[in-house]
């Protein structure tokens, strides 16, 4: 009787991160009620949605569903199946975003070609990208420890699919996706041990290249000056980042009050999904950004923990993988909460787990059900169990 209470105990001992998984439960919830917040008066008054206050909070919800019992299986699924699969998943990724290019195939939307249409649902392969991406380069940099001091056998290689999926990414165009995964890219070679001349040598290189891509592109440069000055075209150039300011400035400390936005009322473009912190600010004020911004660093945190767990216990593909999964949540959330504040130009790019989009739930969900997973096998290894 005692051996088998031993064992239980070991087992429970061994289970998942309830603190990390609390964290994301809250941030989901807090993100279907200020979805909720933000969208009725666009919902209301857009004919597409049927006038119906609840449209998008109805989707948005639908879409939370999906993501979590995705989220549930992709948890049963060792970490080894998603190294041995990493080269595969980052090819249905890059036909993905072949596909989304094809007309008829692919949705434009203002402009941009993103979505691939799924009759009740839209796909967006730019953010299941951000996911395959991770592990891909996660797994790469494994394999070619031995050589990544070498320019042509080391870097070379991941350069060049770095080109690829930038020349595809930027042709939708999804400047942002592409930042969000440039990011990612490079810090896993770094913490896998890329040659430092060569990591300088790609940095300074970007940098050029990120400055000649705004200056080529009219519209990404009138975000520039947009952003530099939003008060000397407020109604043009200025428009979206002085009302996201406006929106910080009136909820103060502790807000207008959940429901009470103005900003939400048509005056602020895309409140539900890119800005919809600036929705949260006006409401909940000061303490309710505090508190987003705290659980954010704190998921960032855990994960960059588990990671050095992973390394502890020598699987050295969990840890690049989680660290993988904290740069990217932690660069778009700075990112987008930047851009909320005013802090960096204008970019459509949304907040994790907050924003309104199915496709960007489902990802960050996925990717959170890997992490959690990875602390999972720590756990087990670390108590005499196998993974």
């Amino acid at each position: 009787m005692m051996s088998f209470l031993n064992n239980r105990d070991q087992v429970v001992a061994a289970s998942y991160d309830e603190g990390l998984l609390w964290v994301i439960l809250l941030l989901l919830g807090l993100g279907l009620v200020m979805v909720y917040s933000s969208s009725i008066a666009l919902a209301e008054a857009d004919k597409a949605t049927g006038h119906q206050a609840s449209y998008f909070v109805i989707r948005h919800a639908m879409y939370l569903v999906i993501s979590l019992a995705v989220a549930a299986v992709t948890f049963q699924v060792p970490t080894q199946w998603w190294q041995n699969m990493a080269p595969f998943l980052f090819m249905v990724g890059l036909v993905l975003l072949v596909l989304v290019l094809i007309p008829g195939i692919g949705r434009e939307v203002n402009g941009s070609r993103r979505w691939i249409s799924l009759v009740v649902v839209t796909l967006q392969p730019s953010e299941l990208m951000k996911l395959f991406a991770t592990i891909y380069v996660a797994d790469y940099t494994l394999r070619k420890a031995s050589v990544m001091d070498s320019f042509s056998k080391g870097f070379f290689p991941m350069l060049l699919v770095m080109f690829l999926v930038g020349m595809l990414l930027l042709s939708e165009p999804d400047f942002g996706a592409f930042a969000v995964i440039t990011a990612i890219a490079m810090s896993i070679l770094w913490l896998g041990g890329i040659n430092i001349r060569i990591f300088i040598g790609l940095f300074i290189l970007l940098v050029v290249g990120f400055v000649a891509l705004i200056w080529s592109s009219p519209y990404r440069l009138q975000r520039i000056i947009g952003f530099m000055d939003p008060w000397a075209d407020p109604y043009g150039k200025g428009y979206q980042l002085s009302h996201a300011l406006i929106a910080f400035g009136r909820g103060e400390w502790f807000g207008v009050g959940l429901g009470a936005s103005v900003e939400k009322l048509l005056y602020l473009p895309e409140a539900h999904t890119d800005f919809i912190l600036a929705v949260t600010a006006e409401e909940l004020g000061f303490i309710g950004v505090l508190a987003v911004v705290a659980m954010f660093a704190w998921l960032v945190t855990r994960a960059f923990g588990i990671a050095k767990e992973s390394i502890k216990l020598e699987r050295y593909f969990s840890a690049l993988l989680a660290q993988g999964i904290a740069i990217w949540l932690g660069v778009q959330s700075i990112i987008n909460m930047g851009v909320n504040m005013g802090i960096l130009p204008t970019k459509g790019l949304t907040l994790p787990l907050l924003s309104y989009g199915g496709s960007g739930i489902l990802a960050n969900c996925m990717a959170l059900a890997i992490l959690l997973r990875i602390d999972w096998e720590n756990r087990r290894l670390q108590k005499g169990l196998p993974a």
